[in-house]
């Protein structure tokens, strides 16, 4: 699996993020876009007009001229203007946020919501490498990103450059040209020392952020390894171990704050120079007689009005620099393409119109993981409408990856695997996905109530048919004999259950889907011997016009299988009815059945 391009520069990532406002479904997104737009630029132009209007009411005031009563009302016409002009200039940032704000909200959920459908669309390998913690805090950063890309470069940044333009047009115009120079010079040295310093801080944040994914992952992996963690007493040592990621966090985040405190400290220093040089030239000026009181006034707020956004400009850049960050962590999931989709001609595969089952099919198939020395190498068999076919064999055989393939969670590297006569390829997942059932040895189940979980499977099922379900997987008994009963919440993961009330569960779940396939992997494992005789009976009797694979250890619980095979380092080396594996001299299959019955004997005579 490879990414698509190695990395996002500013420009990609300013065209995804178009086209992601694009396609994000806001409500007027055109007129809400142009009108926000409208009045951040009205409001930038208002605040270098509000200190021209005050500069009129000082220059009138110290004037002198007429009465006190015409000069007082004046002056204070004037002060009510400024005082007016600065208003709508601070408010109309507000109105434009007020107006963008859905169209934000917009983007962001359609971020957050492509990336988490994503990343649940990869391939085994992905889920397989990926720490779970990590990852969502990756998907969590991103979405965040958009939403302060979108703020701050529309409505901070942009508007920014349109205010120094027009404060040095002013300057320049009205006053000297040299103000106008000043201004400009002053914004170049602190735009280039505030995006020198910013780059070089990026790895300070790039490490920090490595340490604050770390962490997550390792208090993730911790909590979701709950009662693994518990049973060996490794309680202190996974929280020591949560501890050093935390101090590698503390020390990467020093070290970013500390250059942070450099950064902020040389543009206070610039700024405040370029006031300085500013008020003694007005000074001079207005000694020379060419400008007023109210004038010196005006380029001395002008110039502190730009240094606003200028200081914002700083913080902008460098969280633009950390959002484009965030943004490239999550467009490289995003990137990744899965291993297993739908072809471009993938068709709904069709169900079986007679209640028996669907033919399965593996031609010649070969897969190698990746990490192993073995895989399967030219396995063919087919399980017959309506049969039950066993795969037996020792652990690293091949058998899961075989439950893999039917299920097209893994494609084969050679070969062919076919669900009546169409390759797996050629059909859509979703479609080939509500054919097959797994019931698998670790039943994974969501932190939500029993009803939930198994109507997992059928979502629009009728509490009647949850029930039916439970009954059918011998489980509404102890259903009913919980206290909120179908209501009761399994905790993460199931782990309020025992093993086998969740392969109850999982069973549950999967005849609940009805499906033409179903694949037991040793479904049965975690039951007592009383249940499994009980479960077995229903798996039977639901496998009526169904084509059953069964995975299965022991042998006695496959006895009555219509065939079985018998996998050894990734190859078919047996296959036939039990009783004639059991008859076979030196058979694999015989050699196993004679190994488990005589220990079962060992441990009835022990006991």
């Amino acid at each position: 699996m490879q990414d698509r391009t190695e990395g996002p520069p500013t420009l990609k990532a300013l065209a995804d993020l178009v086209r992601l406002v694009g396609r994000s479904g806001a409500p007027q997104l055109r007129v809400r876009l142009g009108a926000a737009i409208a009045l951040t630029l009205a409001g930038k132009g208002l605040g270098v007009l509000a200190p021209l209007v005050l500069g009129a009411a000082v220059n009138r005031l110290a004037a002198g001229q007429g009465t006190a009563v015409a000069m007082g009302w004046g002056f204070a016409a004037f002060a009510v203007g400024w005082a007016l002009v600065r208003f709508l200039s601070a408010a109309a940032p507000q109105a434009s946020d007020v107006v963008f704000a859905p169209v934000r909200a917009a983007a962001q959920r359609r971020t957050a919501a492509e990336g988490f459908a994503h990343a649940l669309s990869l391939s085994l390998d992905f889920h397989q490498t990926k720490r779970s913690g990590a990852l969502s805090r990756t998907l969590d950063r991103g979405s965040r990103a958009v939403d302060f890309l979108l703020r701050i470069l529309a409505f901070n940044l942009v508007p920014t450059g349109v205010e120094l333009v027009l404060a040095a047009a002013v300057l320049g115009g009205k006053y000297d040209w040299r103000f106008a120079a000043v201004a400009i010079a002053v914004v170049v040295v602190y735009a280039s020392a505030t995006f020198a310093l910013s780059n070089w801080r990026l790895e300070h944040r790039r490490v920090m952020n490595a340490a604050d994914s770390e962490a997550a992952g390792v208090s993730v992996d911790a909590l979701l390894n709950y009662e693994t963690v518990k049973s060996f007493g490794a309680e202190a040592r996974a929280a020591l171990t949560y501890d050093r990621a935390l101090g590698d966090y503390a020390a990467a985040a020093l070290k970013a704050n500390t250059s942070l405190a450099l950064l902020n400290g040389i543009q206070a220093l610039i700024m405040n120079l370029g006031l300085g040089v500013m008020a003694v030239m007005a000074g001079f000026e207005a000694a020379a007689g060419r400008m007023g009181p109210g004038d010196v006034t005006a380029a001395v707020l002008i110039m502190v009005s730009l240094y606003a956004p200028l200081n914002i400009l700083g913080f902008a850049y460098r969280e633009i620099r950390q959002s484009f960050i965030d943004m490239e962590e999550m467009l490289k999931v995003t990137r990744q393409t899965p291993q297993v989709a739908d072809a471009l001609h993938a068709q709904p595969l069709p169900r079986p119109t007679e209640a028996r089952g669907a033919e399965v099919a593996f031609q010649h198939v070969g897969f190698r993981h990746d990490a192993r020395a073995n895989g399967l190498e030219d396995v063919s068999f087919v399980a017959a409408p309506g049969t039950t076919t066993a795969l037996v064999g020792p652990s690293g055989a091949g058998k899961s990856t075989i439950v893999k393939l039917a299920l097209r969670l893994i494609d084969p590297q050679e070969g062919r695997v076919l669900i009546d006569g169409r390759d797996v390829r050629d059909v859509t997942q979703a479609s080939l996905r509500a054919a097959v059932a797994l019931v698998p040895q670790d039943v994974a189940l969501f932190n939500d109530t029993l009803a939930a979980n198994i109507a997992f499977a059928r979502p629009e099922a009728d509490e009647a048919q949850v029930w039916a379900a439970a009954e059918a997987a011998e489980l509404a008994d102890f259903i009913r004999g919980l206290p909120d009963g179908m209501q009761t919440r399994v905790g993460e993961r199931g782990l309020k259950l025992s093993g086998g009330e969740r392969q109850r569960v999982g069973i549950a779940r999967a005849l609940l889907a009805d499906p033409c396939i179903l694949i037991l992997d040793e479904a049965t494992s975690a039951l007592d011997s009383r249940t499994e005789a009980a479960i077995q009976k229903t798996l039977r009797r639901v496998s009526a016009g169904r084509t059953t694979l069964v995975v299965a250890h022991r042998l006695s619980t496959v006895a009555d299988a219509d065939q079985i095979l018998v996998l050894k380092a990734g190859r078919i080396v047996e296959r036939g009815a039990h009783h004639e594996l059991v008859a076979r001299q030196g058979g694999e299959y015989a050699a196993l059945w004679r190994k488990q019955t005589r220990a079962g004997r060992t441990i009835q005579a022990a006991g």
